[in-house]
């Protein structure tokens, strides 16, 4: 899309949250329920009519409610599905006919190998590719707002790997932010993250799934779990726990202190 291009991350996800804020306030004029919109996954949030960007009143609440600009935001009070004044989340997201086509070219991105066509293919849909990436085969990107994914320069992800930048919580709320990732990366085959600000000259074994664990991973960092145990041949004599070798991880494991942080440098 080429509203969002040359554009910063912070300044993206300000315009796509203003574009739900004012589809929010449409369809609570029709169904008569308080949609809101929060900073915080867990916040009551604001409702979305008092953010009308289009009266003076609102356009000032709106100014205010970005002044600082957030990395992810959360929409809720679209009703559970079977309540008759519901509001669908993916209908608040974007018109019928963005999502349709988004849905196709991601089915088309899946099976297209990692060629500077792909890179061009991914821009038209909206992400910032930067020069000289991979991005091997069945990767998928998440189609719910592509303009919300950023990859640097000389960056490779490997195949299946999954970049999402929302999350349904269920009851007619969902959470949406920023997925960056920085230049000289390799991004292991098969990793998985959500709304996430990786570093430069990062690296991801095989298999890793960042999110929702960590927010973000400083530059240098080698991110993955602890390698399998070896069990060595047999020999004469030798006891049943001499046969298993535990390696040491490559990677730092957190210490005591640092396992419930989630801006942690791992293997740095």
């Amino acid at each position: 899309m080429r509203r969002y291009r040359n554009k910063t991350p912070e300044e993206v996800i300000q315009m796509v949250s203003i574009e739900m804020i004012e589809r929010g306030i449409r369809f609570s004029r029709r169904t008569g329920r308080t949609i809101c919109i929060s900073k915080t996954s867990g916040g009551a949030g604001v409702d979305v009519r008092t953010l009308n960007p289009k009266t003076p009143e609102g356009r000032t609440n709106l100014d205010a409610f970005f002044k600082t600009i957030k990395r992810h935001y959360t929409i809720s009070g679209l009703g559970a599905p079977e309540e008759k004044n519901a509001v669908h989340w993916r209908n608040l997201n974007l018109p019928l006919g963005r999502r349709m086509l988004l849905a196709i070219q991601v089915g088309i991105s899946l099976c297209m190998k990692g060629v500077p066509a792909k890179n061009a293919f991914f821009r038209w849909m909206g992400a910032h590719i930067g020069r000289n990436t991979e991005i091997m085969q069945f990767v998928w990107l998440d189609h719910f707002r592509p303009e919300l994914v950023f990859i640097g320069d000389h960056t490779l992800v490997g195949a299946y790997s999954r970049m999402t930048v929302h999350g349904y919580e269920g009851r007619g709320r969902f959470t949406y932010g920023l997925v960056e990732i920085g230049s000289r990366c390799t991004i292991g085959a098969g990793t998985g993250m959500g709304p996430i600000k990786i570093e430069d000259d990062v690296r991801t074994l095989p298999g890793t799934t960042l999110s929702p664990y960590f927010t973000r991973i400083k530059a240098g960092s080698v991110v993955g779990w602890n390698p399998p145990p070896v069990r060595k041949p047999e020999a004469a004599g030798q006891s049943e726990g001499e046969k298993i070798q535990r390696p040491t991880p490559n990677a730092q494991r957190p210490t005591s202190n640092e396992e419930n942080s989630p801006d942690l440098n791992v293997g740095r």
